[in-house]
């Protein structure tokens, strides 16, 4: 199998416009959490959310933003800064071995919203004619495909939050297996609305420390209280090594290792002792020709809520033993990005890898009793190390882990 190469990256996160921004406010421990102040968030018992630090749709034409939904306007924004990241050229890349795997959690949920508003109050007759298109799951890895001319093929996985991570995985096989030399592998999400607030609400997924946003989203401390929705979108560029050499390309990482398992357990509860995590992490560094000892930094998914982090750090303690890794939990800073967060944070861990530093958890202030993790603080770590992991778990039991190599 050919090995496969990381050569661009590109995010729009709640903590910067772009992938050097985010790292940058991520470094800094920068929260990019804030209390709504819409008049529909007055009643919701949750009024945090981690909104993009600039509106996609300012990083695109008015043609083209008009007509995406705002999740697939970050996709595209992501992608194509993972593209010109790359030092790419459509004019120059093949199109039949180019593909695009964007995926959502959720989707255009912000079109359909507006559209039935639109339905209930004026009639058919004002619903957007690009209602469709901008609402599907699927209008994301389509608007990249076709702004990148990828015709390898456009997928669009759609598994809550380890979409970004299965996005990314998908396309290492493809790169290994021949199926494509480039592949823009990403996800967004973009739901930061009434009804999607509400329903987590009453799910009692989400904080309701509104008195304290910026540290609300607390992964691993023993006040969390659970997650603060997010908004954002990341790609990378994934290519395989033959092709980054001959184009004279110095990649950042390469995507050594990834695996997808699923815990057949429960819709929203992650399996108590963790073997769908556990194997996944497991799987991913066998799958990069690694033992556990080898892995220096772990970017966990860590959402801050009271049942899903306990169980993660216990299936990392199981996986690495004594040999455990530094870990680090950015949601402290964005929120949970839920579709989006895989992505962004294989991006956030390809560049730990890049600058040999652990981003800091800055909301940690007590740690959990009995998980017994080296989780960073409230600064970043530097270290030393050739290996970092990146866990995606989501809603379902979808599990996912990548492996980064130097």
């Amino acid at each position: 199998m050919r090995r496969a190469v990381i050569t661009g990256l590109g995010a729009i996160s709640p903590v910067g416009a772009s992938a050097p921004e985010s790292w940058q406010g991520l470094l800094a421990g920068r929260s990019g959490i804030a209390l709504l102040d819409e008049d529909w968030a007055e009643d919701l018992p949750t009024r945090l959310a981690a909104r993009m630090a600039v509106d996609p749709a300012t990083k695109l034409d008015r043609v083209a933003a008009r007509r995406l939904d705002r999740a697939e306007q970050a996709a595209l924004v992501a992608a194509r800064e993972a593209w010109t990241d790359a030092g790419l050229d459509v004019s120059t890349v093949d199109p039949n071995r180019v593909a695009a795997i964007i995926g959502t959690g959720i989707g255009g949920v912000g079109t359909l919203l507006a559209n039935h508003r639109s339905l209930r109050d004026h009639g058919p007759r004002r619903l957007s004619p690009r209602m469709v298109p901008m609402m599907m799951p699927n209008g994301a890895a389509a608007a990249v495909s076709i702004d990148l001319d990828a015709r390898a093929g456009a997928l669009s996985p759609v598994s809550a939050c380890a979409t970004g991570g299965e996005a990314i995985a998908h396309g290492l096989d493809l790169v290994r297996l021949g199926r494509a030399d480039v592949v823009v592998a990403g996800s967004t999400e973009a739901c930061v609305n009434e009804l999607t607030m509400a329903g987590f609400g009453q799910a009692r997924a989400m904080s309701t420390r509104n008195d304290e946003p910026q540290r609300a989203s607390s992964p691993f401390d023993r006040a969390r209280d659970g997650f603060v929705l997010g908004e954002g979108a990341a790609a990378v560029l994934i290519e395989s090594e033959e092709h980054a050499r001959a184009r004279g390309r110095v990649p950042y990482a390469t995507l050594a290792g990834a695996a997808i398992t699923s815990d057949a357990h429960d819709m929203v509860a992650p399996e108590p002792n963790g073997d769908g995590q556990i194997r996944a992490m497991r799987a991913a560094v066998e799958d990069a020709g690694l033992s556990p000892r080898d892995i220096g930094h772990l970017n966990a998914h860590a959402t801050s809520t009271p049942a899903g982090d306990v169980v993660e750090a216990r299936a990392i303690r199981t996986v690495f033993g004594t040999h455990a890794p530094v870990v680090s939990a950015v949601k402290a800073m964005t929120g949970h990005l839920l579709g989006g967060a895989g992505s962004f944070e294989a991006v956030a861990t390809v560049l730990a890898l890049a600058h040999q530093t652990a981003p800091p958890t800055p909301t940690l202030a007590d740690l959990e009793t009995g998980l017994d993790i080296d989780v960073t603080r409230d600064r970043p770590r530097p270290l030393r190390f050739e290996a970092a992991l990146s866990n995606s778990f989501g809603f379902g039991g979808h599990n996912t882990a990548l492996v980064f190599t130097r």
